[in-house]
């Protein structure tokens, strides 16, 4: 029911700084929580930030706390990660999701976007 386009990946230097927009389908946009997880081969999925429907209660992982910001516009039907100060373990391919609630573990989101690969060189 819910179909998530995402965009803004790219390469990017180490201290630099990308923004990436999740776009997503209906009129119902504020009735879900939505989520950034990130995953680098070999590795499980690891949660990166959520935010709350109404864009109120925000939530980040250790590793990005500081200097990524996760918001949305409800209005326009999108999600946005701002990441600051990129650091080269930050490389992976970025998700976006949403659910009915904010939840941490990545296995438990309903939907997916496609996924965008980040690359932070040295």
């Amino acid at each position: 029911q819910v179909q998530l386009v995402e965009s803004g990946g790219g390469l990017v230097q180490a201290g630099g700084s990308l923004r990436l927009s999740c776009a997503a389908s209906g009129r119902t946009f504020s009735n879900y929580a939505m989520g950034w997880f990130r995953q680098t081969p070999g590795k499980e999925r690891e949660f990166v930030a959520a935010i709350s429907g109404g864009g109120g209660s925000t939530y980040y992982g250790d590793s990005v706390k500081g200097r990524f910001t996760i918001s949305r516009d409800n209005a326009k039907n999108t999600v946005y990660l701002q990441m600051n100060s990129l650091k080269p373990e930050d490389t992976a391919v970025y998700y976006c999701a949403a659910n009915g609630v904010v939840v941490f573990p990545s296995h438990a989101w309903r939907y997916w976007g496609q996924g965008t690969q980040v690359t932070v060189s040295s």
